[in-house]
Protein backbone atom coordinates (compact mmCIF):
# COMPACT_ATOMS: atom_id res chain seq x y z
CA UNK A 1 0.00 0.00 0.00
CA UNK A 2 1.44 3.53 -0.91
CA UNK A 3 1.54 5.86 1.68
CA UNK A 4 1.84 9.01 -1.29
CA UNK A 5 -0.82 11.43 0.35
CA UNK A 6 -3.44 11.96 -2.94
CA UNK A 7 -3.19 15.62 -3.84
CA UNK A 8 -6.60 17.84 -4.61
CA UNK A 9 -6.47 20.32 -7.29
CA UNK A 10 -9.13 22.75 -8.34
CA UNK A 11 -9.85 23.09 -12.44
CA UNK A 12 -11.11 26.57 -13.16
CA UNK A 13 -11.94 26.80 -17.09
CA UNK A 14 -13.00 29.17 -19.88
CA UNK A 15 -12.39 31.48 -22.54
CA UNK A 16 -10.83 34.07 -19.78
CA UNK A 17 -11.31 36.79 -22.83
CA UNK A 18 -10.66 38.16 -20.75
CA UNK A 19 -9.67 36.87 -17.44
CA UNK A 20 -11.08 38.94 -14.39
CA UNK A 21 -11.34 39.17 -10.55
CA UNK A 22 -14.46 37.21 -10.92
CA UNK A 23 -12.64 34.42 -12.00
CA UNK A 24 -9.85 34.76 -9.45
CA UNK A 25 -12.23 35.10 -6.02
CA UNK A 26 -13.84 32.19 -7.62
CA UNK A 27 -10.43 30.49 -7.79
CA UNK A 28 -9.28 31.49 -4.48
CA UNK A 29 -12.52 30.51 -3.09
CA UNK A 30 -12.23 26.90 -3.70
CA UNK A 31 -8.85 26.45 -2.50
CA UNK A 32 -9.41 27.75 1.00
CA UNK A 33 -12.85 26.40 0.80
CA UNK A 34 -12.17 22.61 -0.37
CA UNK A 35 -8.24 22.93 1.00
CA UNK A 36 -6.96 22.43 -2.39
CA UNK A 37 -3.24 22.02 -2.99
CA UNK A 38 -3.71 24.12 -6.20
CA UNK A 39 -6.03 25.38 -8.84
CA UNK A 40 -4.96 25.06 -12.60
CA UNK A 41 -6.42 27.31 -15.12
CA UNK A 42 -7.12 25.64 -18.17
CA UNK A 43 -8.14 28.48 -20.88
CA UNK A 44 -10.35 26.37 -23.65
CA UNK A 45 -8.86 26.29 -27.04
CA UNK A 46 -11.93 25.53 -29.08
CA UNK A 47 -15.11 24.89 -26.97
CA UNK A 48 -18.06 23.55 -29.51
CA UNK A 49 -20.40 25.67 -27.18
CA UNK A 50 -18.96 28.93 -27.83
CA UNK A 51 -18.46 30.06 -31.01
CA UNK A 52 -15.42 32.35 -32.52
CA UNK A 53 -15.73 35.94 -31.82
CA UNK A 54 -14.49 38.41 -33.85
CA UNK A 55 -14.07 40.68 -30.81
CA UNK A 56 -11.84 38.64 -29.41
CA UNK A 57 -8.61 37.71 -28.15
CA UNK A 58 -6.44 35.40 -29.91
CA UNK A 59 -5.15 32.08 -27.83
CA UNK A 60 -1.80 33.67 -27.62
CA UNK A 61 -3.50 36.77 -25.68
CA UNK A 62 -5.31 34.63 -23.47
CA UNK A 63 -3.15 32.65 -22.18
CA UNK A 64 -0.91 36.05 -21.77
CA UNK A 65 -3.64 37.62 -19.79
CA UNK A 66 -4.14 34.35 -17.56
CA UNK A 67 -0.96 34.50 -16.86
CA UNK A 68 0.08 37.47 -15.72
CA UNK A 69 -3.28 37.62 -13.60
CA UNK A 70 -1.84 34.41 -11.61
CA UNK A 71 1.81 35.01 -11.39
CA UNK A 72 1.73 36.47 -8.40
CA UNK A 73 -0.43 33.42 -6.70
CA UNK A 74 1.73 30.04 -5.67
CA UNK A 75 -1.19 28.22 -5.25
CA UNK A 76 -2.34 28.90 -9.30
CA UNK A 77 -1.04 27.78 -12.55
CA UNK A 78 -1.58 27.83 -16.15
CA UNK A 79 -2.03 24.46 -18.07
CA UNK A 80 -2.26 25.29 -21.93
CA UNK A 81 -3.68 21.48 -22.85
CA UNK A 82 -6.34 22.45 -24.47
CA UNK A 83 -5.22 25.18 -26.79
CA UNK A 84 -2.59 22.66 -28.04
CA UNK A 85 -5.45 20.10 -28.69
CA UNK A 86 -6.73 20.12 -32.70
CA UNK A 87 -10.38 19.74 -32.90
CA UNK A 88 -13.04 20.72 -30.23
CA UNK A 89 -12.13 20.99 -26.46
CA UNK A 90 -14.25 18.39 -24.60
CA UNK A 91 -13.67 18.72 -20.16
CA UNK A 92 -14.27 15.04 -20.34
CA UNK A 93 -11.06 14.12 -22.70
CA UNK A 94 -9.46 16.54 -20.48
CA UNK A 95 -10.30 15.05 -16.85
CA UNK A 96 -9.75 11.82 -18.58
CA UNK A 97 -6.06 12.48 -19.82
CA UNK A 98 -5.31 14.42 -16.26
CA UNK A 99 -6.72 11.25 -14.24
CA UNK A 100 -4.15 9.11 -16.53
CA UNK A 101 -1.14 11.37 -16.14
CA UNK A 102 -1.63 11.71 -12.53
CA UNK A 103 -3.45 8.96 -10.84
CA UNK A 104 -2.55 10.15 -7.30
CA UNK A 105 -4.88 13.12 -7.91
CA UNK A 106 -8.31 14.10 -7.47
CA UNK A 107 -9.56 17.00 -9.43
CA UNK A 108 -12.23 19.55 -8.45
CA UNK A 109 -14.12 20.87 -11.39
CA UNK A 110 -15.18 24.90 -10.78
CA UNK A 111 -18.54 25.97 -12.44
CA UNK A 112 -21.18 28.55 -12.04
CA UNK A 113 -24.75 28.12 -11.89
CA UNK A 114 -25.72 28.17 -14.84
CA UNK A 115 -23.40 25.68 -16.08
CA UNK A 116 -24.74 23.27 -13.06
CA UNK A 117 -28.40 23.85 -15.13
CA UNK A 118 -27.12 22.90 -18.26
CA UNK A 119 -24.61 20.10 -17.23
CA UNK A 120 -26.81 17.67 -19.01
CA UNK A 121 -26.08 19.54 -22.30
CA UNK A 122 -22.27 19.01 -21.75
CA UNK A 123 -20.06 16.33 -23.82
CA UNK A 124 -20.09 12.88 -21.86
CA UNK A 125 -21.55 14.10 -18.54
CA UNK A 126 -21.35 10.73 -16.59
CA UNK A 127 -17.64 10.21 -17.72
CA UNK A 128 -16.71 13.68 -16.09
CA UNK A 129 -18.79 12.71 -13.07
CA UNK A 130 -16.41 9.59 -12.95
CA UNK A 131 -13.55 11.82 -12.76
CA UNK A 132 -14.00 14.85 -10.53
CA UNK A 133 -15.97 16.31 -7.97
CA UNK A 134 -18.05 19.06 -8.98
CA UNK A 135 -17.91 22.45 -7.60
CA UNK A 136 -20.86 24.71 -8.14
CA UNK A 137 -20.50 28.45 -6.74
CA UNK A 138 -23.83 29.86 -5.22
CA UNK A 139 -24.97 33.21 -6.83
CA UNK A 140 -26.97 35.83 -5.42
CA UNK A 141 -30.75 35.68 -6.94
CA UNK A 142 -30.33 32.40 -7.67
CA UNK A 143 -32.61 30.21 -6.29
CA UNK A 144 -31.04 27.28 -3.89
CA UNK A 145 -33.75 25.12 -4.04
CA UNK A 146 -33.16 25.67 -7.81
CA UNK A 147 -29.48 24.54 -7.39
CA UNK A 148 -30.35 21.51 -4.77
CA UNK A 149 -32.98 20.20 -7.14
CA UNK A 150 -30.16 19.89 -9.82
CA UNK A 151 -27.77 18.52 -8.10
CA UNK A 152 -30.20 15.54 -6.46
CA UNK A 153 -31.05 14.92 -10.21
CA UNK A 154 -27.34 14.75 -11.27
CA UNK A 155 -26.33 12.26 -7.96
CA UNK A 156 -29.28 10.15 -9.69
CA UNK A 157 -28.25 9.88 -12.97
CA UNK A 158 -24.61 10.08 -13.48
CA UNK A 159 -23.53 9.36 -9.97
CA UNK A 160 -21.87 13.32 -10.16
CA UNK A 161 -20.40 14.03 -6.76
CA UNK A 162 -20.78 17.96 -6.12
CA UNK A 163 -20.39 20.63 -3.42
CA UNK A 164 -21.45 24.07 -3.04
CA UNK A 165 -18.89 26.57 -3.63
CA UNK A 166 -20.04 29.52 -1.76
CA UNK A 167 -18.05 32.99 -3.20
CA UNK A 168 -19.15 36.56 -3.17
CA UNK A 169 -21.55 37.86 -6.10
CA UNK A 170 -19.37 39.29 -7.90
CA UNK A 171 -21.46 40.20 -10.80
CA UNK A 172 -19.24 40.53 -13.74
CA UNK A 173 -18.44 39.07 -17.40
CA UNK A 174 -16.06 38.95 -19.77
CA UNK A 175 -18.75 40.14 -22.91
CA UNK A 176 -19.46 43.06 -20.51
CA UNK A 177 -15.91 43.61 -20.67
CA UNK A 178 -15.08 43.45 -24.23
CA UNK A 179 -17.61 45.93 -24.74
CA UNK A 180 -16.33 47.96 -22.16
CA UNK A 181 -13.34 48.38 -23.74
CA UNK A 182 -14.60 48.96 -27.75
CA UNK A 183 -16.46 52.11 -26.17
CA UNK A 184 -13.61 53.28 -24.04
CA UNK A 185 -14.69 52.90 -20.68
CA UNK A 186 -11.85 51.88 -18.23
CA UNK A 187 -11.28 48.14 -16.92
CA UNK A 188 -9.50 49.61 -14.16
CA UNK A 189 -10.55 47.54 -10.71
CA UNK A 190 -12.48 44.40 -12.94
CA UNK A 191 -9.40 42.78 -14.20
CA UNK A 192 -5.33 42.76 -12.63
CA UNK A 193 -3.25 45.96 -13.06
CA UNK A 194 -1.12 43.34 -15.04
CA UNK A 195 -3.81 42.39 -17.50
CA UNK A 196 -5.21 46.06 -17.97
CA UNK A 197 -1.83 47.19 -19.19
CA UNK A 198 -1.37 44.45 -21.09
CA UNK A 199 -5.07 45.15 -22.85
CA UNK A 200 -3.92 49.12 -23.27
CA UNK A 201 -0.29 47.92 -25.30
CA UNK A 202 -1.83 45.34 -27.34
CA UNK A 203 -5.02 47.59 -27.98
CA UNK A 204 -6.76 44.25 -27.41
CA UNK A 205 -10.58 44.17 -27.86
CA UNK A 206 -9.94 47.85 -29.40
CA UNK A 207 -11.72 48.70 -32.22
Amino acid sequence: MSDTKRKRVGIMGGTFDPIHIGHLILAECAYEQFQLDRVQFLPSGNPPHKKYRADGATDEERLEMVSLAIRDNPHFSLDAEEMRRSGFSYTSDTLVALRRAHPNTDYYFIIGADSLMSFDSWHEPEIISRNCVLLAAVRDGFPMSAMEEKMNELRSRYGTELRLLHTPNIDVSSTELRNWRKKGRSLRYYVPDAVLDYIEKKEVYSE
